[in-house]
């Protein structure tokens, strides 16, 4: 990438790895790159290959990026935290449900200690006052090693308003951030997921460790009166009330899994 915004310097990879990689510590090799297709393709790669959990890819531009439902995701070069994890839960295969959704409180408190206040629209965006600023993938690969999980995270960083790929988008920059320097970014949030993913596990991933409780706090859809998109179905209207073992989300008494759900939005 040619470092020509004085807003969107290059990722600092010998700050990141100095911050975050080493000899005991969770996080075994970082790799950035300026330019790829898919970080989360690429983690697919090498865990198919044998890479340990704890390996993570960011790059300053991918040019195809995939969100939920193979939706597109596109931003300019340098204005956004894209990452991507290789993660290998030691937990019952059932409680990966809360995967997406334990990503999504780390990005939600890393945002907030930008100087943002935001919130989480199940299953996983991160919100600003309605607007998208952040959105979350997981996949699940088959490795020699076993079943291992790829977690992608596209936050937008320093987008402008008139780079935004829809009207309903935002950024930290737009949204006033004490903090929009990706490598910093990218760091806090590295640690806001260790120390999740970490409570987690050391929980057998069950959801009443902690994790339900505190992503019902952050969580802006719990309480609201909403209408969901459910493919080949009429669409489900109901106030959501809460989040179930399975990280469903509750809805006028029913449980919806986010692999059933086209869209979740506030009824009109």
């Amino acid at each position: 990438m040619s470092y020509r915004d004085l807003d969107r310097p290059p990722l600092d990879a010998t700050a990141l790895r100095a911050a975050l990689t080493g000899p005991g510590r969770f996080w075994t090799d970082l790799v950035v790159t300026a330019e790829t297709g898919s970080t989360n393709a690429d983690v697919a790669a090498v865990a198919r290959a044998g890479a340990p959990e704890g390996t993570v890819h960011t790059t300053d531009r991918q040019t195809a990026g995939r969100g939920r439902l193979d939706r597109v995701w596109e931003a300019p070069a340098g204005s956004g935290a894209i990452v991507s994890v290789l993660l290998r839960p030691a937990v019952p295969a059932a409680r990966w449900v809360w995967l997406p959704l334990l990503v999504g409180l780390a990005v939600d408190a890393t945002v907030q200690e930008c100087g943002v206040a935001s919130g989480l629209k199940w299953p996983n965006d991160v919100l600003v006052q309605g607007r998208k600023l952040a959105g979350i993938l997981l996949e699940r690969v088959e490795t020699p090693e076993g079943a291992a999980a790829v977690i992608g995270v596209g936050l937008n960083v320093s987008m402008r308003r008139d780079e935004l790929p829809v009207e309903t988008a935002t950024s930290l920059a737009l949204e006033g951030a004490t903090e929009t320097d990706r490598t910093i970014v990218i760091r806090a949030l590295l640690r806001n997921l260790e120390a999740l993913y970490r409570a987690w596990s050391a929980s057998g991933g069950d959801p009443a460790g902690g994790i339900r409780e505190s992503y019902v706090r952050r969580c802006v859809t719990i309480g609201s009166e909403v209408t969901v998109s459910l493919p080949d179905a009429e669409p489900l209207r109901g106030l959501a009330t809460g989040i179930d073992d399975l990280g469903r989300l509750l809805v006028g008494g029913r449980a919806i899994s986010a692999g059933d759900v086209t869209h979740v939005r506030p009824s009109e």
